[in-house]
């Protein structure tokens, strides 16, 4: 009897053509940007030939458009993890104060949901608490897409808004603080072992956005690992034996990270270091009053568009950071 191949594991299967379907895009952007290289050349010769100065406006536009792709892809070769092609999984906690803090929580789902659907990716929600007056308590969710993680890696921290609080009847200003988890989804069936003793599972409702769409029975799963404390929820699949296992897939891959301490830079290449929810521990700052603007901490790099960010305009933000980060990782091995 032949022995399976690499192609008859689904598992396998998928990655690898998620794998060939990102190295044919690379080739196809490269082939775009040497189309575009070529004809900007020509535009420019033709101006040059004819003293046409009304070629100048569209030599600009093309270039612009050339620089923004090229730019791109060039960051796109800086996406070299482990796990930067994955699908990444992100978790969103509001801190203290209560309905401002759980406010703040829904506007950052809403921007980094629009962020996903300018990539082109798609989500999908795991777990979903509302607010008690309004907003959202905490959610989990699945950013699926070509090296997903490998951007939104850039997004685990506090993030901290300044304002005037819609919530408070004296206009006074008001600081919230939200953390945000990122984790890879990692597919394949990983070392870990899990002794069943060692596990609390509970049921309960599923509930909010998570679970709008399926039956309000008690479907939803919640796993906690003892020895660790790590918690993991699933409400959005269709039946109690499905979220079980997307939990656990969840689980796996959390205490895979914890595995990994023993090699520290690597740990924090994935997971980055957990901090409390609060005041000097933001990795990025959201001020909308008395002036406008949004500055990361670790990169300097700053925007004073801040209904562009909160739109989804992220793209500033995650470039200046893999930058960063490259130099970094560069410092660090010279």
């Amino acid at each position: 009897m032949e022995a399976p191949g690499f192609w008859d594991d689904p598992d396998k299967s998928n990655l690898k053509m998620k794998e060939l379907k990102n190295l044919k895009d690379t080739v196809g952007q490269y082939d775009k940007l040497a189309t575009q290289y070529e004809d900007i050349l020509t535009l420019i010769e033709m101006g040059y030939e004819e003293n046409d100065e009304s070629l100048v406006a569209e030599i600009r536009s093309e270039l612009d458009e050339f620089i923004t792709e090229f730019e791109e892809l060039r960051l796109s070769t800086l996406l070299a993890g482990e796990y930067d092609k994955n699908d990444a999984i992100l978790k969103l906690n509001a801190g203290a104060g209560g309905t401002e803090s759980c406010d703040w929580c829904s506007m950052l789902y809403r921007m980094y949901t629009r962020w996903a659907e300018r990539k082109g990716f798609t989500i999908e929600v795991l777990d979903y608490l509302d607010g008690d007056e309004a907003g959202i308590k905490s959610v989990t969710f699945q950013v699926n897409g070509i090296n997903a993680y490998g951007y939104l890696k850039s997004e685990k921290g506090v993030h901290r808004l300044v304002r005037i609080s819609p919530f408070n009847a004296q206009g006074k200003r008001q600081t919230s603080f939200v953390s945000l988890d990122v984790m890879p989804d990692i597919e394949e069936d990983l070392d870990v072992e899990i002794d069943e003793k060692d596990l609390r599972i509970d049921t309960y409702r599923s509930s909010g956005a998570g679970g709008q769409h399926i039956n309000k029975t008690s479907s939803a799963i919640r796993i906690t690992h003892i020895p660790t404390g790590t918690v993991v929820q699933c409400q959005n699949e269709r039946s109690q034996f499905q979220n079980k296992d997307k939990a656990m897939q969840m689980l796996k891959a959390k205490l895979y990270l914890l595995k990994q301490e023993a090699n520290v830079e690597k740990l924090s290449d994935i997971r980055g270091e957990v901090k409390e929810i609060g005041w000097g521990n933001q990795i990025r700052s959201y001020v909308m009053q008395p002036y406008t603007m949004v500055k990361d901490h670790r990169t300097d790099v700053e925007t004073g568009n801040v209904d562009a960010v909160m739109d989804g305009s992220l793209d500033l933000f995650i470039n200046g950071y893999l930058k960063w980060l490259s130099v970094s990782q560069s410092g660090k091995a010279e």
